[in-house]
């Protein structure tokens, strides 16, 4: 079972939160989405796969759509927690 996807997503609050990264912060968002998005990528092919050649089985189907959605779910609430700290810090008087 591959969870580099929420991986990738973890590793943003590691390296914001430390301030130690070895890479910026846009490459860690970068790499982030990109892992998102090959995880909705790959279940599609699955998808694609099982529908046009018969290749695979509708449980790998299931799963692939399954940890697509809860990664683009995971990124989504990733996203609204640094909103939220963004507009906090906005509100702070200077």
């Amino acid at each position: 079972m591959n969870i580099a996807p929420i991986q990738a997503l973890s590793s943003i609050t590691g390296t914001a939160a430390s301030g130690t990264g070895g890479s910026g912060f846009s490459e860690v968002l970068g790499s982030a989405i990109g892992a998102v998005e090959q995880s909705q990528q790959t279940a599609k092919t699955a998808a694609l796969n099982l529908l046009t050649a018969g290749n695979g089985d509708v449980h790998t189907v299931a799963l692939a759509a399954q940890r697509a959605e809860l990664s683009l779910e995971l990124f989504q609430q990733v996203r609204n927690k640094f909103v939220s700290a963004y507009q906090e810090i906005m509100k702070m008087p200077m």
